[in-house]
This record gives structure tokens, C-alpha cells and sequence, in this order.
């Protein structure tokens, strides 16, 4: 039994309000999704090169990438029983973004949470489908653009909302100016991290979706995530106004998750000053474990041969690396040789647990 009510998203009631957030490349596909959601938790899949396993993917990769997403659902939903809830990560940077979205929503995606830049066409994507979707936001500021903007266009309210904060882990919604001001930009972010300074944007940010709550008569949920590793962390997180939480990296060292062991090793061997902010091949901040491949690329650029058409604005010839195949790198295990995203908490996975047992620690 949890301590916390259901997290309710119109007619879907998520028995534990936790949502394991969505980790691509490969790192939360079915395996780790139709066990959250088998445990009571909403279960997400990252669309983010979700084929890459394909035999075609590396000359199709979008073909491949489309085949896979029913596929992983319907392992996802295998798993998760019944009454298991899952849906889908959707980043907004990713290259036929719609073509995305309505392969999950024809799938039959519970629910698409998308970031990774504003979702303003969302709506359009999922009409006729049962699919609840989600902005991810990270300010007052964008809560309210994309509010205003669905309200204006779709005659819609979002039907729950993810805010992220600093100290969550893979691309950052903040500039690196953000991070700074919240302390949250260096190794030893817990003893800087100003976390009273963004629980006001956090309450900001619930209170720009009560207002929608208001207009349209109904409650759209807010799950709020970065950061969140045990349930001291939840119960903060649900003391600001929150109704849900959304957790990413404590779901790694997990042995359901579909990253491989050593990869999960890398989690569990990281040290707290192991953990740096750096900057992505698409121009975003983002948090990782210092490796050779990261101090390697910080000095010299990777020959690119090949473009897999992941993100709509990225340029092979300027980047220092592809982000695609260091990311597939992780996911197959050359953990020396690729980019390990992870959230600011990471050093404090000790041991590889269970989805379960990372639920109970959760929500009592």
C-alpha cells in the first residue's frame, strides 16, 4: 500500500504515483517500462533511436525506428499485466517528431510525454486517439507559453504536466547560466544546489496549470521530477503541490532495467565529483559520468561517416561527436568509448535493486 494517493490522468489511474522517466538510447525500452507499470508505476519508453537493435536500422534508422515502437509497447504491455499503464518519451529536437507521435498514438500509447523544446503542435498529432499527453517544462514561463498556446489553438489543457528541474539527468532544459544560479552545475551539486530557489518555480509552475485546471473544470495532474532518488526526496517533491513524481536515474541500477550490467556498474562505481555538466553535440547542456570518451572528445572531434537523422537541428560537419552512436555505445556497453547520461543523484546508487524494491523505498 503507498502512502500517496493514485496519480489520476483523466479516465488512467496510476495506482503509485511515480513515472519512470523515459532514458534513450535503449536504456528504458520494455523491459524496464512493463515492470514499473507491473508495480503500480507509470511505465515510459524512449522513442529516442528505439530501433537501433534493427538489422536495418543503420541504413533506414527512421524505418527502423517506426517497426519498433508497437513492438516495444506491446512487450512493455506483456509485462506490465492488465492493468499496467505505459507510454512513450517523445523529444520534440527529434527529426519527424510527428511521425513519432502518431506511431505511438496508434500504437496505443496510454500516455506521450515530450520536452526537449515545446510541444506546441502535440494536440494535433494525438486527436482520435485515447492518448493523454504531457509537456515537459521547466519554468513558470514555459508552463504558461504552452498552456496558452494549446488553450488558444486545440482548445485543450495538457492532461498533466512534467516539470523537470536541474538537477535531473541527459539533456537539461536550463542554460548553463540557469545552472549556476541554481548551484547546480557543479560535481558537488548537494552542497551547492540552491533547492529552495527552484521549489518556488516548481510552485511557480502549479500555478499556472491551476488556473487551466479552473478554466476547463477538471484536474491535470503535476508530476515533478530531477533530483527525486528515495522517498525523503518524493516526499518533498509532493509537499510543494505536486501530485506525482518522476524518476529516471534510480530506475538504471535496477535489474529490470534494459541497460546492460556494465552500465549499470558505471551508476554504482561513480563518484559524487565523477558527475559533470556537459555540452551536447545539439547545443544543450546535459549530465553525464566523466569517462575517456568524454575527456577525449573535450580535446579532439570524432570522424562522423554517417548521419542517423535523430535531431532536427544538428550539423555532422560542426559537432564534435555523434550523439547516435555514442549513446548506442552505451547502450551495447563500451562504456569507455560512449556519452553516459545519468542525473545529479547518480553516485548514490550503492547496488542493482529491484523495480519493487525501488517503489517501496519510493512511496512507502
Amino acid at each position: 500500500m503507498s502512502n500517496y494517493e493514485p496519480l489520476v490522468i483523466g479516465d488512467l489511474v496510476v495506482e503509485k504515483p511515480v513515472i519512470q522517466g523515459g532514458m534513450g538510447v535503449g536504456i528504458s525500452l520494455s523491459g524496464l517500462a512493463g515492470a514499473v507499470a507491473k508495480a503500480g508505476g507509470l511505465g515510459v519508453i524512449s522513442t529516442a533511436q528505439i530501433g537501433f537493435r534493427e538489422p536495418d536500422f543503420a541504413e533506414n534508422p527512421e524505418t527502423a525506428n517506426l517497426r519498433t515502437i508497437p513492438k516495444e509497447l506491446a512487450k512493455a504491455r506483456e509485462i506490465g499485466g492488465s492493468k499496467g499503464i505505459v507510454g512513450f518519451n517523445i523529444m520534440v529536437a527529434t527529426k519527424h517528431y510527428e511521425r513519432y507521435v502518431r506511431a505511438a498514438a496508434e500504437a496505443g500509447a496510454d500516455v506521450i510525454i515530450s520536452g526537449a523544446g515545446l510541444p506546441v503542435s502535440l494536440p494535433e498529432y494525438v486527436k482520435g486517439s485515447r492518448t493523454k499527453i504531457a509537456p515537459i517544462v521547466s519554468s513558470g514561463k514555459s508552463a504558461s507559453v504552452i498552456c496558452r498556446m494549446w488553450d488558444r489553438k486545440y482548445h485543450k489543457a495538457p492532461d498533466f504536466v512534467v516539470i523537470e528541474g536541474p538537477l535531473a539527468g541527459g539533456h537539461l532544459g536550463f542554460s548553463r547560466e540557469d545552472l549556476t544560479l541554481y548551484g547546480a552545475d557543479t560535481p558537488s551539486v548537494s552542497e551547492t544546489y540552491e533547492g529552495n530557489r527552484y521549489d518556488e518555480e516548481i510552485r511557480s509552475i502549479i500555478s499556472v496549470v491551476r488556473q487551466y485546471e479552473e478554466k476547463y473544470s477538471r484536474k491535470i495532474p503535476v508530476v515533478s521530477a530531477g533530483g527525486v532518488f528515495d522517498g525523503k526526496d518524493m516526499a518533498h517533491h509532493m509537499s510543494l503541490g505536486a501530485d506525482g513524481v518522476q524518476v529516471g536515474t534510480r530506475f538504471v541500477t535496477t535489474e529490470e532495467c534494459d541497460a546492460p550490467e556494465i552500465y549499470k556498474q558505471a551508476y554504482i562505481q561513480a563518484g559524487q565529483e565523477d558527475i559533470v555538466i556537459v555540452k551536447s553535440p545539439v547545443g544543450m547542456p546535459g549530465r553525464a559520468i566523466k569517462n575517456a570518451f568524454l575527456e577525449r572528445t573535450a580535446k579532439e572531434r570524432e570522424t562522423i561517416t554517417k548521419c542517423f537523422q535523430c535531431l532536427e537541428h544538428c550539423n555532422p560537419s560542426t559537432i564534435p561527436y555523434c550523439i547516435t552512436k555514442a549513446l548506442i555505445r552505451a547502450a551495447q556497453g563500451d562504456v569507455e568509448n560512449a556519452l553516459l547520461f545519468c542525473g545529479a543523484n547518480a553516485y548514490r546508487c550503492h547496488k542493482i535493486e529491484t523495480v519493487d524494491q525501488v517503489m517501496k523505498d519510493l512511496c512507502g
